[in-house]
């Protein structure tokens, strides 16, 4: 059985298919948070300190860190970001004790990130880009760490399911010559905006079940992606993910803080035999569960009276 091991300097999250899923933490990252860009310019890092404790605690496994800020005294992300993800990394290992998912486009920034980081973390990520094979690669090996495969290569992002497949496939086989073996590869087979393309969510669970059983390998995503665009967003994502796990897919970069989301993960655990006695759903879910027998057993004593008269 394929497994993947992240780990801090505590505590060990395993990304496998007879595992709970896991949930990576997406909010330590300025994509789109234009306030948190502009406090991580300033080296203001409160929301980062509270994004992280609040997603650890609304069920999240491991967080994912990305320092892409574009400064304006300096644009350049090669002389930024190294820098940058290094605070994020070392301030939020004396917040949380989770293990961390290092993410950028920046080679320079991953290592950075390998060089401070506690354990063994997720890197996020490589693609099939020749240029990003050859840089990320080496850096996996290096630090012996798994990583995120993202399913694009030099053309671009396919609409063909097909075409996603096979560049999934090479970078696995990729890594292999370089001595990495497929559980250290989580595979990203991109999830389209189903707004745009109506059959996105057919053929993110199609691809899912094809890496699980052809390469054998985990699955991840930016689970907010198949919503994008579309009115109320967190029902969309709250069904989508139950189905992809019912398809093989064992992990997401998602927002844990969303209730209705998180107990869409919760219910797919307890579903798929993944939460052993149903404890994690019980744990969170106790206030509901003693209302609904209360509400029972009263109407069972009104009940037995109405017989009774």
């Amino acid at each position: 059985m394929t497994r993947t091991l992240i780990e801090s300097h505590v505590r060990t999250a395993t990304i496998g298919f007879d595992q709970p899923f896991c949930v990576i933490g997406e909010r330590i990252n300025p994509t789109g948070r234009k306030q948190l860009a502009t406090e991580l310019e300033a080296g203001n890092f409160e929301t980062v300190e509270r994004d992280a404790r609040e997603q650890v605690a609304s069920g999240a496994t491991v967080l994912d860190v990305n320092a892409g800020v574009v400064y304006n005294s300096n644009p350049n992300p090669n002389e930024t970001e190294p820098p940058l993800m290094r605070k994020l990394i070392n301030l939020v290992q004396t917040c949380v004790d989770v293990p961390l998912c290092i993410d950028s486009s920046v080679p320079a920034a991953l290592e950075a990130g390998l060089e401070v980081c506690n354990g063994r973390p997720l890197l996020n990520s490589v693609t099939g880009e020749e240029d990003r094979l050859e840089s990320i690669l080496p850096l996996v090996r290096k630090y012996n760490v798994p990583v995120v495969a993202i399913s694009n290569d030099d053309s671009g992002i396919s609409e063909d399911p097909d075409v996603r497949f096979a560049v999934a496939r090479k970078i696995v086989e990729r890594a292999a010559d370089h001595g990495i073996p497929a559980q250290d590869i989580v595979v990203d087979p991109l999830v389209m905006p189903v707004g745009a393309m109506a059959t996105a969510g057919l053929q993110v669970f199609e691809l899912v079940r094809r890496l699980r059983t052809e390469l054998g390998v985990n699955t991840t995503c930016g689970a907010s992606n198949i919503s994008f665009g579309l009115p109320n967003r967190e029902a969309i994502n709250a069904a989508f993910l139950p189905m992809a796990i019912a398809s093989g897919m064992t992990s997401a970069i998602m927002n844990p803080v969303r209730p209705q989301v998180m107990n869409a993960v919760r219910a797919a655990n307890l579903l798929s035999d993944n939460d052993r006695n149903g404890s994690n759903w019980i744990r969170h879910n106790a206030p509901m569960a003693a209302e609904g027998t209360a509400a029972g057993a009263r109407r069972g004593r009104q009940g037995r009276r109405r017989r009774a008269a």
